[in-house]
């Protein structure tokens, strides 16, 4: 598979699990966001951050359903999501 299908793949992966969480847990992200600010984006951001640093330096480390893979894809959605805050703070949405 190419690069350019494989990325289109991903964003529908990380779109649908978006989509999952919130039915099932509500928008807790984007109400964090309004009560804490930038700060709770960057604590959710860096608590995926060093969860991708830990398994980096220990690969034979096995947490389920907490791959790296899972873990730069939960990376990749919640820097989105602060994006989405971002924007809507800005009233650009």
């Amino acid at each position: 598979m190419d690069r350019i299908t494989m990325h289109k793949e991903l964003c529908t992966y990380i779109h649908e699990t978006y989509k999952q969480k919130n039915q099932a847990y509500g928008d807790s992200f984007g109400k964090s966001f309004q009560d804490w600010g930038i700060t709770s984006a960057a604590v959710r951001i860096s608590d995926k951050y060093n969860r991708f640093v830990n398994l980096s330096k220990n690969p034979t480390v096995n947490v389920r359903d907490e791959s790296m893979i899972d873990t730069l894809l939960d990376l990749a959605n919640y820097c989105i999501m602060t994006v989405i805050e971002l924007e809507k703070q800005n009233g650009d949405n």
